[in-house]
């Protein structure tokens, strides 16, 4: 007895086995036996089907349970290996870019992990919530249909998951646009610093925690820009005050020929954006007197705490 179909085009015989076991999985929650789930296939099309084997399978209560165990499998394949050819064909109609490495950059911004150190992006969050939209659609469309053409009804039944796609697609747009004109701003920079000469032969950054920091000459004694008086020290108090612009450029202005970073936490932005800028001119301490004084001194300010 057929209990449902469910069909697929055009898509890799390894992909179409993993949605087979998937069902099979699935379906043998709940009825362990007397149901088999094979894979048929006509030309360009696979078709999953899932039959009742008679004499002893019975249709019985069972059968929700069945569709909702078989949407979930179903919406997990779809996301995992459906969701990204999805946000391609997005990315390309909406935005035209046709360039794949402008398309894989603002994937990044979709799918953690996928490429590269994108860091996890918000949108990943909303993974159940993708998930249930589809788990749904599916469980309601096997109640009253036992053949279920997965193109069709993505683009017919899953209005709500392709909008859900379609603001994932907006923030990843905006992101990567975002990316480019920093980098720009940095590539600009990098070339100001470049062609500037040195005025001073070293500058120690001082890192003392959380956004405090402190700029020194090479006699460990506050800079003087000019500008401004002594020690760069800027918190985040001030909401108005980019702590990472100021830091920059003050060093831009100082123009040293040597920056030693002192931190506990080299992976703080304002530091990784002095790497990109200053590039070789950069130095990372180890672990110097003056770091293990910070250290003493963050130890200090946790004990009072």
């Amino acid at each position: 007895m057929k209990l449902f179909a469910l069909t697929v085009a055009k898509m890799p015989d390894d992909a179409v086995q993993r949605l087979r076991d998937a069902v099979e999985q699935a379906a043998r929650q709940v009825y362990k036996s007397h149901l088999a789930v094979h894979v048929q296939r006509f030309g360009a099309c696979s078709t999953i089907l899932a039959e009742g084997i008679f004499p002893r399978f019975q249709l019985d209560r069972r059968t929700d349970t069945l569709y909702s165990k078989t949407a979930d499998a179903l919406a997990e394949w779809i996301i995992h290996e459906e969701e990204e050819g999805l946000l391609r064909s997005l990315i390309a109609r909406h935005y035209e870019y046709k360039k794949d490495e402008e398309i894989r950059s603002i994937l990044s911004y979709c799918l953690p992990g996928a490429f590269g150190e994108a860091g996890e992006p918000p949108f990943e969050q909303t993974f159940s919530r993708r998930k249930q939209i589809i788990a749904q659609a599916v469980f309601e469309y096997l109640q009253e249909h036992t053949d279920l053409n997965l193109e069709g009804f993505i683009h017919f039944r899953l209005h709500d998951y392709m909008e859900e796609l379609h603001e994932m697609v907006e923030y990843a747009v905006d992101e990567f646009l975002m990316d480019q004109q920093y980098q720009e701003f940095i590539s600009l920079l990098k070339y100001f610093v470049y062609i500037q000469e040195a005025k001073i032969p070293v500058a120690h950054l001082i890192h003392k925690g959380g956004n405090e920091f402190a700029l020194l000459n090479d006699s460990m004694e506050p800079i003087d820009t000019s500008e401004n008086d002594a020690t760069v020290t800027v918190e985040m108090l001030e909401k108005d005050i980019n702590f990472e612009d100021v830091i920059v450029s003050t060093l831009i202005s100082v123009s040293p020929q040597q920056i030693y970073i002192h931190t506990r936490d080299p992976e703080v932005q304002v530091i990784k954006t002095i790497k990109q800028i200053f590039e070789n001119r950069v130095q990372l301490c180890d672990y110097c007197g003056l770091c293990h004084n910070l250290d003493r001194s963050a130890a200090a300010d946790y004990n009072k705490g």
